[in-house]
Order: C-alpha cells, then sequence, then structure tokens
C-alpha cells in the first residue's frame, strides 16, 4: 500500500513510477533545467496532486503535482500555496488547479 503521509516519502514514490523530472514553476510555464525544457500549459497534464500541511506552522504548506508532458516527459512540481504561492498567469493557474 502507497503512503502518502509526507512530501518526501510521496515524491520518493512517484520517482519510482517514472517521474524523474524536477519541474520548476514560472509565471506562464514549467521548466526542467536539467533537460532545458519549458513547458506551457497547452504542453503537459497533471496526473496527480498532493497537498501537504506543515506541523508547526501554516507557512509550511505545499502541494505535490505529478506532471507528464505530451512527449512523454514526467516529472514532479513542488510548490508553495497559500501566503507564499508564486505568481502565475491565470492560464497556468487553471492547468494546475
Amino acid at each position: 500500500m502507497e503512503n502518502y503521509d509526507t512530501l518526501s516519502t510521496t515524491m520518493a514514490q512517484l520517482q519510482e513510477q517514472g517521474y524523474t523530472c524536477d519541474f520548476n514553476l514560472c509565471s506562464g510555464h514549467i521548466e526542467c533545467n536539467s533537460l532545458k525544457l519549458k513547458l506551457h500549459p497547452e504542453d503537459f497534464d497533471v496526473d496527480q496532486t498532493f497537498r501537504f500541511e506543515g506541523m508547526s506552522s501554516t507557512d509550511d504548506n505545499s502541494i505535490l503535482y505529478a506532471i507528464s508532458s505530451k512527449k512523454g516527459i514526467k516529472g514532479l512540481l513542488v510548490d508553495a500555496y497559500g501566503v507564499y504561492a508564486e505568481n502565475i498567469t491565470e492560464t497556468m493557474r487553471q492547468k494546475l488547479r
């Protein structure tokens, strides 16, 4: 049975499932620096979403996205949500909703 209690455990299990790229969130796209790859909202799908809340502080909230591109590249995107959420375009916000 899969255990999705912590961010690190969830990331490790998803990496075993092939989600190996480390995506970064930009205003209108996500990017994988190691592959020099930029994906716009129409270029990828969000396969799964996981929310994690910090035990000691509500400022420690994060969200994990398991993402696959239209070309078969799979990776993970970790982002804060709430007060520290990134400033992104509305199109990107809709895609990650």
